[in-house]
């Protein structure tokens, strides 16, 4: 889920790269090999790198390639046109990204580029969940709460198999994400594995048009506000303090963050959310540059309005990924909040977004993250004050233990 125009956008996310060389040159209309290689030779290239071998597979590929399959008898003639270089220079870039290994690197040319900004804005058609490679398995980190993908069972966790019959093995998140989106109305079938289970099932999901509810809130009896955050996009900051207000309002001082199945977003609103708790100048969370750059270290704005008298607890779950981690990591930390709940997804690097063509992007990741206590984020993801499991039987049965320990806890029980 993502949205913001700005050139050096930080991520936090979730669901192939570039480029120094290619970068300087994209957007050019490349019309044959000599004008692409031209192109690409008055950018700065990288000192020590020979670059023959990739300009030999490019003419080789010119007066060689003949498909596999025609649509016709008529006999095939290569040809070298603006498209078809256009696109084998993004297939440059994406195997550049893909060399790295990582699975949150990867490059996204223009109907990707456009998907992905569809989603930070709210609003999209597919099946309504976050996905990402988990030990180099495609995963749900978590299914948007009243989507397709939650009504059809799918759970944060889940192991994605297959998508309509094909196997994921070796799939990029990127492509998954273009397989599973989809026209609202139209069906994609998932093939699952969850723990517990014995085997894979199929599992049919319906596409809609998603409209993701950022926050939701809820008085409960007791004197317990319940302020639910879904993802964070650009304008999640402005709806987490207008539920803030609302939670004021009430007079209580019992308040439950609920970042179950949150899989992140944008890094400065969980910044400015933290910022309501936290004292001016706390630590919320570092970027860790491993010594490629300077460390960045984010800190609190001091809103800080609520007193010693508020009683805070964050529930968190597998699917409470990236920026749901950075914030629920920050109040655990400085002793805000209690966190309830099961291990977070561990989600714990840095991605930037970088504009290479007014229509494509690369999403790199760049630092990893550390708390406050300068503790890096695990790939085990942050342990609860309490760990609550959430059983399949406590859903069929609409019961929800962990608000209801959170609750307990607030009630000094």
């Amino acid at each position: 889920m993502q949205s913001d125009a700005h050139f050096s956008t930080r991520l936090t996310f979730g669901l192939i790269a570039v480029f120094f060389v290619i970068g300087a040159a994209a957007g050019y209309e490349v019309g044959n090999r000599h004008s692409v290689s031209a192109a690409i030779g008055n950018a700065s290239q990288p000192e020590g790198v020979d670059f023959s071998p990739v300009w030999k597979a490019w003419r080789i590929i010119d007066q060689k390639f003949v498909p596999a399959a025609v649509a016709s008898s008529t006999p095939y003639v290569a040809t070298s046109t603006a498209d078809s270089d256009q696109k084998r220079i993004w297939g440059l870039i994406s195997g550049l990204a893909s060399s790295l290994d990582d699975p949150y690197t990867f490059f996204l040319p223009p109907d990707e580029n456009q998907q992905f900004s569809e989603t930070m804005s709210g609003q999209f058609e597919g099946v309504g969940m976050e996905i990402d490679i988990k030990d180099s398995v495609l995963t749900v980190v978590s299914p948007i709460k009243g989507t397709p993908a939650y009504k059809a069972g799918l759970k944060a966790g889940d192991l994605i198999l297959k998508i309509d019959g094909e196997s994921t093995e070796g799939m990029t998140v990127n492509n998954a994400v273009k397989k599973i989106r989809g026209p609202k109305g139209t069906q994609v079938k998932l093939f699952v594995l969850r723990q517990g289970w014995t085997a894979p099932k199929e599992i049919p999901v319906t596409r809609d048009v998603i409209n993701v509810p950022t926050v939701t809130t809820e008085a409960k009896s007791g004197g317990v506000f319940v302020i639910t955050l879904t993802t964070f996009t650009a304008n999640s900051a402005d709806l987490f303090r207008n539920a803030l207000r609302e939670f004021v309002q009430t007079g209580d001082s019992k308040l439950v963050l609920d970042l179950r199945g949150n899989p992140g977003g944008y890094l400065d609103a969980a910044v400015d959310m933290a910022s309501w708790f936290l004292p001016s100048g706390t630590v919320v969370v570092t970027e860790d540059y491993a010594g490629h750059a300077s460390n960045i270290v984010h800190r609190s704005s001091g809103y800080n309005i609520f007193n010693k008298n508020l009683k805070m607890v964050v529930l968190v779950d597998k699917g409470s990924a990236s920026a749901s981690e950075i914030l629920a990591g920050a109040l655990q930390t400085e002793h805000i909040a209690k966190l309830v709940g099961t291990n977070t997804f561990g989600k714990g690097s840095v991605q930037e977004l970088v504009d290479i063509t007014p229509d494509t992007a690369l999403k790199l990741t760049v630092a990893r993250w550390l708390k406050p206590d300068g503790v890096h984020i695990p790939l085990t993801g942050i342990e609860p004050d309490v760990e609550v499991p959430f059983t399949d039987d406590d859903l069929k049965a609409g019961k929800d233990p962990q608000m209801a320990k959170a609750i307990e806890i607030l009630n000094g029980q």
